[in-house]
């Protein structure tokens, strides 16, 4: 089998951690997604490109120095009321088709029957190729994964759905309009929506380890009769470009089960733990991807998988955990973390860039200073939070405690520096509470 000349692949981080692992509200569909994009287009210039930011918006993270982020909470910190606050918040934005892309995206977890055959099945029609989420209490989410860290999922999603997301950023070609015409050929994609596109896709070319964006990729010159762009109105078509991209879509060469199958297994020696006991003692399964990883493209790619970790106390860096009667210091800043099935176990982190995730956990103490807190299908959980948004709590949990976070270590100030998370605002004690089962979304000042 011939190598593609272009290889595109969905990222991780989008799905991982900038939808919420919650089955999305009925009237959050794709019609009325549409209907943001044209209401915010008829408003101008407060709503397209950006459209005005507002609270909820919490989870979706657009890429902001850290030197910014940090001036951001402080003059959040410093209102008065919520009143000044609310102030301060409606002058911040977010990039429409980015914004409309992730609220698409959260139709992953939409819960429906097997698709049927007979038309008008909601979008997107393909459900039945992937498992519903489950988070049924105390139970371990079975399917081995919940589906924001199912890489095959985030692939089928893309590969079924490109169509969709395309044309919900898609502008009419004014000649064909004018010629009558209103298919989907006559329909184009401005440089802006394949740039919303390449924050949840990226690619390379054959025989190349670094990674190009996407829209880079749609205008080099041996692609550009593919991918449909025009170089004289700097526009793509939308019916040929998402074919190209469904053509030259490839599973995500940094994915876990990539770490797990390619990557380099780490040995490395526990606290306390001589040659002998070493050699006696079950280790647990350490594993990275980073000699695969390009140095300018660490940032979202490169990852730590600890394993089967029990009985121990490690103190190194590490991205997603799997551990039982354990400790686990990771005292360095990291871009994201994942917890999951870890029983047990006490993890103290350093400051988390974006999100810490917890799923199927039980009887776990978490020390984290972090930008963004979700947690579900947990039970007997302690958590010591310092973060400027307020911590997600969503179905499946029992008897979770909160409190704010009260560790210190030598370099934590310079690590939160990095990280861009400041000691304040803190709002560990205003968690927002979804539950599934009751579709209880929230409410402005719910607690």
């Amino acid at each position: 089998m011939t190598e593609k000349a272009v290889s595109i692949w969905v990222k991780a981080e989008p799905f991982s951690y900038g939808t919420i692992p919650v089955a999305p509200h009925p009237r959050l569909n794709s019609t009325n997604i549409r209907k943001i994009v044209i209401y915010s287009k008829n408003k101008g210039s407060t709503g397209f490109p950006r459209l005005r930011y507002f609270q909820t918006c919490q989870f979706f993270t657009e890429h902001t120095p850290a030197v910014e982020c940090l001036e951001r909470d402080e003059a959040l910190a410093k209102c008065k009321d919520q009143q000044e606050r609310n102030k301060l918040l409606s002058k911040e934005s977010v990039n429409l088709f980015k914004f409309v892309l992730y609220l698409s995206m959260q139709q992953l977890y939409r819960m429906s029957l097997r698709a049927s055959l007979v038309a008008g099945d909601e979008w997107p029609s393909t459900s039945s190729s992937t498992t519903t989420l489950e988070l049924d209490g105390r139970s371990t989410p079975r399917g081995g994964t919940t589906k924001s860290l199912d890489d095959h999922s985030h692939l089928l999603f893309i590969q079924n759905n490109i169509g969709e997301l395309a044309d919900l950023m898609a502008e009419e070609d004014a000649k064909m309009s004018g010629m009558g015409v209103a298919t989907n050929s006559a329909k184009i994609l401005s440089m802006d929506a394949v740039e919303a596109l390449g924050s949840v896709l990226v690619g390379r070319l054959a025989n190349s380890p670094s990674l190009v964006p996407l829209q880079d990729l749609a205008c080099l010159q041996t692609v550009q009769h593919l991918s449909g762009y025009n170089k004289i109105t700097k526009t793509f078509s939308t019916r040929q470009f998402s074919l190209w991209i469904k053509d030259c879509l490839v599973q995500n060469p940094f994915n876990v089960s990539s770490c797990i199958a390619s990557g380099t297994r780490l040995s490395w020696p526990f606290v306390g733990e001589d040659h002998k006991s070493e050699q006696s003692h079950k280790r647990g399964k350490i594993a990275t991807n980073a000699h695969l990883v390009p140095k300018e493209n660490v940032k979202g790619n490169k990852m730590i998988i600890m394993s089967q970790v029990s009985k121990q106390t490690i103190a190194r860096v590490g991205l997603k955990q799997t551990s039982h009667h354990s400790f686990l210091y990771l005292l360095s800043p990291l871009r994201s973390v994942t917890i999951e099935k870890c029983r047990n176990t006490t993890l103290i982190l350093g400051p988390v860039e974006a999100t810490v995730h917890v799923s199927g956990c039980e009887n776990v103490t978490i020390i984290a200073p972090c930008r963004n807190f979700m947690i579900s299908g947990s039970t007997l959980c302690t958590l010591y939070l310092l973060t400027p948004n307020r911590p997600l709590l969503l179905s499946g949990n029992d008897t979770v405690m909160l409190a704010p976070y009260h560790t210190f270590y030598a370099c934590l100030e310079e690590h939160m520096g990095r990280a861009g998370i400041g000691p304040s605002p803190n709002l560990w004690d205003q968690p927002l509470c979804i539950d599934l089962a009751v579709r209880n979304w929230p409410q402005e000042g719910a607690g």
